[in-house]
């Protein structure tokens, strides 16, 4: 039972590994990808009322993955100058 599950771990994580190596942004989950906060008007209709602060209007953030590994590099760089 121990192997199963860290054997389930250890896929999951590497997984999630070439994931944010593939693709290092993921969709805003503030804004759902949108860029900005949106309202309906009394019309029915959308409104863009302002960016959204999270991803600064882009609709797409950094991974946390991703996040871990660029901070680790620069670690690596800094302690190995």
């Amino acid at each position: 039972m121990l192997i199963a599950s860290t054997a389930l771990i250890l896929v999951t994580v590497a997984g999630y590994t070439l994931l944010c190596m593939a693709s290092p942004f993921g969709t805003c989950r503030k804004c759902d990808g949108a860029g900005a906060k949106l309202t309906v008007n009394r019309a029915g209709k959308l409104k863009r009322v302002k960016p959204c602060r999270r991803c600064k209007g882009q609709g797409k953030r950094l991974r946390v993955g991703r996040r871990l590994h660029n901070h680790s590099r620069e670690v690596h760089r800094a302690g190995s100058r």
